[in-house]
């Protein structure tokens, strides 16, 4: 059964242009990350946050993408953004509901 995860990102609001734009690239290479079944990106311009929805195969794809994402390099630099640390939360998928 597949899982959604949301991760928010405080961003600066000074930043969020800049931030967004250089999740254009790196967006695309998490669509085609094994297990990865989509990802929805919402932006709240009051408080500059930015909440990626995303569905995965596994919570095991998501985490395994995340430590390729840390040793690559990514989470660093998209550090300077923050304006906090993200907020991640897993879902269980329940259609039966």
């Amino acid at each position: 059964m597949s899982v959604m995860i949301t991760l928010e990102f405080p961003v600066k609001p000074d930043m969020l242009n800049d931030y967004l734009d250089s999740l254009k690239g790196a967006l695309v290479e998490t669509r085609d990350y094994k297990g990865c079944r989509s990802v929805t990106t919402l932006v709240d311009q009051e408080t500059s946050s930015v909440v990626l929805v995303e569905e995965w195969d596994s919570a095991e794809d998501q985490q395994a993408y995340m430590a390729w994402r840390v040793e690559t390099g990514l989470i660093d630099a998209i550090a300077p953004f923050m304006q906090g640390e993200p907020i991640t939360r897993t879902y269980d998928l329940k259609t039966e509901v």
